[in-house]
């Protein structure tokens, strides 16, 4: 199996590994995929493309269970987590899940092909703030619809963000050598 994670990265926390390292336990045969979005993707404070994978290598290479893609880095629009997880299913036939926080599911309805996400492929749910998972699922129809597509980890709750540590350059939120490369290259 495949667990893509994806997101803006930006930049990588200890939050981000800890994730990683959580789902292992419940997946202790799957391999990683670090997805950071494009600068296509409209999120403010982006840094660039090239700045997050350089500190997603600098935080991720040592694992040698985790590919980080440019999957999404080389799309020029934005296309959507669905169709970026069907050509990283074509690429590695095998089973691909996908992650995500709990928070996320908030809005989740409204993503680009919502039903053929859900229909296509397991969504691993770590919970954030203590949320409520399957209420937040039963709220939306979509998603209640395909609960059954849900692995839920309730066991999780790790306050570190990444806009966190662009409020505060607080070096503890982040893996050291990716501290010092933001110092470097004066990023954020």
């Amino acid at each position: 199996m495949k667990i893509v994670f994806g997101g803006a990265f930006n930049p990588i926390t200890n939050a981000h590994i800890l994730v990683y390292k959580e789902v292992k336990k419940h997946f202790k045969h799957a391999t990683f995929v670090f997805l950071p979005v494009s600068s296509a993707y409209t999120k403010s404070a982006l840094a660039s493309n090239h700045y997050r994978q350089e500190m997603l290598h600098l935080a991720l290479d040592k694992y040698d269970d985790i590919e980080i893609s440019d999957l999404e880095i080389n799309d020029s629009d934005f296309l959507g987590t669905y169709q970026s997880l069907i050509r990283i299913s074509d690429r590695y036939d095998e089973e691909v899940a996908f992650i995500v926080g709990s928070d996320n599911l908030d809005g989740m309805e409204n993503w680009i092909n919502i039903e053929g996400l859900l229909s296509d492929f397991q969504i691993i749910v770590l919970n954030r703030h203590n949320d409520d998972i399957q209420q937040k699922i039963n709220q939306s129809p979509i998603l209640k619809k395909y609960q059954s597509k849900f692995y839920i980890i309730n066991d999780f709750d790790v306050a570190i963000s990444s806009t966190q540590f662009r409020e505060t350059f607080d070096q503890s939120l982040v893996p050291k050598e990716v501290y010092d490369y933001i110092k470097e290259n004066d990023l954020y």
